[in-house]
Order: structure tokens, then sequence, then C-alpha cells
């Protein structure tokens, strides 16, 4: 059976989610809804009876869709998940969730209550050597971990609008938060310290913190911090380190290591396969058995990284830390 999806959103993330469907065989794309219509008609014109509509309503009312994805900015969440959750259909959404909790945590209930399969997108779970990094990591003691999201802003206007977009800690470095949590437990506080320094000089209606530093108690008692800035003049690092008493696990977007001596450190980083093909290979997969088991990250799950990164906003806007 053909699975025919739907996508919410036709912009530069939802492109690299089409190409991976093209490659999936038995699934169809048939619909694709945006604000700008010309944006959803120029995606619809590569796929046979594909439709392009401006109205979610009338997209779900229209085509009867097996699964949706919805790629729309972090201010935009609620119609889409909404209308998709009374529908029953299951759904792919990309992070963050939101821009506060209160919404995400409406959608979490309602998505339990209807058993929905969903998906988020946090792509670096899926990297393909991360499982055997997991693994190491589960048979020793994590000490501490580093992680850090250090480049430019993005050039979307509503990127640099605080409450638009929540700030990069939010918008970007959750990827970061994400992985800490996947491979290292549950955050139970946060303590935030961000900075101004020179973005709201540079980018006319920018109020978003353009550097800042959030250190994190976990659950087993290990410590981290994660920093991140987007005032650099290009894109130079992104990635987490932690350190055992057995050795390093550096992840990097498109790869993960284990680093045990001098020669390993010295080695080259070995690069691996884009994780997102595999993120939405396991959304399918689970769509067409009916077993989300593939899925790594559920919107349930994804809730805690999201309320992570919310809490380091209010800590770096209260100056107190704050406790999960």
């Amino acid at each position: 059976m053909t699975l025919k999806v739907g996508f919410i959103g036709t912009g530069g993330v939802a492109k690299g989610h089409i190409t991976n469907l093209a490659a999936i065989e038995g699934v169809t794309i048939s619909a694709f809804c945006d604000l700008q219509l010309e944006r959803a008609e120029t995606a619809a014109k590569d796929w046979t009876d594909a439709k392009a509509y401006s109205s979610i309503t009338e997209m779900l009312d229209d085509r009867k869709l097996d699964a949706a994805f919805v790629c729309v900015p972090p201010m935009a969440h609620g119609e889409a998940e909404r209308a998709l959750i009374e529908r029953g259909i299951p759904f792919l959404v990309e992070k963050p969730l939101g821009v506060n909790n209160e919404l995400p945590r409406q959608l979490a209930e309602q998505i339990a209550g209807k058993g929905l399969i969903t998906s988020v997108g946090y792509q670096w779970r899926y990297i393909q050597s991360l499982d055997q990094a997991k693994s190491f990591l589960e048979s020793g003691c994590i000490g501490m971990s580093l992680g850090y999201w250090l480049g430019s802003m993005p050039k979307v206007p509503w990127w640099r609008v605080q409450h638009l977009s929540g700030g990069q800690f939010v918008e970007q470095t959750t990827h970061i938060t994400d992985l800490l949590r996947y491979l290292c437990g549950e955050v139970v506080e946060v303590y935030a310290a961000y900075g101004h320094r020179i973005l709201h000089e540079l980018e006319e209606g920018a109020n978003v913190a353009d550097v800042g530093t959030v250190t994190m108690k976990l659950a087993n008692g290990s410590v981290a911090t994660i920093s991140n800035s987007c005032m650099l003049p290009a894109g130079h690092k992104t990635g987490l380190n932690v350190y055992t008493a057995q050795g390093v696990v550096e992840v990097q977007s498109n790869g993960s290591r284990i680093v045990r001596n001098k020669e390993e450190a010295a080695a080259p980083f070995a690069l691996t396969p884009n994780p997102r093909v595999f993120e939405d290979i396991a959304f399918i997969d689970a769509v067409r058995t009916g077993d989300p088991s593939p899925i790594k990250s559920s919107y349930a799950d994804s809730l805690k990284t999201h309320e992570v990164t919310v809490a380091a906003n209010l800590s770096a806007a209260t100056g107190k830390p704050v406790k999960l």
C-alpha cells in the first residue's frame, strides 16, 4: 500500500524531508500546504497528483492522508497539530515544539489521549554510530559534558525576535540539549547566563541574546555546560563531548566516536550518512506497521527537552536556577 503524505510548511527544512521521502519506496506526497500558496504550488509540481493549499483544514478535508510532516516556525505551532490530532493522523513535527511550555504540554496530553504515533525532528539521535557511544556511556561513570552551538544568525526575519523564535537556545541549541538527555539522562536543574553583545546593533529589530551559557545538573549526578553564540561571521562548531573515567564520547552532527587514548584523539573524525534520512525512514516504518518503536524522539519525550530549553530562558531572565 502506498502511503499518502502531506506537508504543512514547505521551507528549507521541509525540502530535506521531501528529498528523503522521494527515495522511500511506497510513499507519495499528495498535498502541500503553505501560507504562501505559490511555495506550495512549486513543491507540488514535482509530485504526481499532488495539490497545493493555503488552508490546513481545506487540505486535510480534501485529501485522505496517512501521515503528515509539520515544518513551521516556532511561533506557528498549534493549528496544524490540533487538526492532525483531531483527525488521528500520525505526524512528524520539526523542533522546537513552540516558544513556551503551555502549548506543547496541551498538545502532548491530546496526543497521549489519542495514542497517536508522532516523531519530532531531533535527527542527531539517528546518527548511526550513536548507539555504540550510548552503550559505552551506560557501562561507565559519566563525569561531565560540554556542548556547543557556535555560529552565525539564520537570516529568516522571525529568528532574531525572541517571542517568535524563543531565541537560540530554544530554536537551535535544543539539538544539543536533546542529545545530552539521550546519552546522559534527565536534567534536573539549570542555571543560564545570556548576553546581548552586538547582534542588536547590527540587525534591525533583533532582541535575541547572541551569547549564552547554560549549566545543568543531571539526575545521575553528572554536570553539563552547553554554550551557544549566533554572533560569529560564519558557522564554527556544533557538538557534544561527554567525559568519563573510561574515555570521551565526541558527537558532531554527522557522526560520533569514542576516544580512549591519544591515537584515537588524533585520528580524523569519521563521517556517517545523513541522520535525517534514518529519522524519516523510522517514522514511515512506524506509520506503515503501527509500531512506534523505531522512533527515537516521540512528542512526549521531546517535550522534556523543550522544557529544559524553556527553563534556561527563564533562568537567564530571572538570574536564578530553575529546577525541573
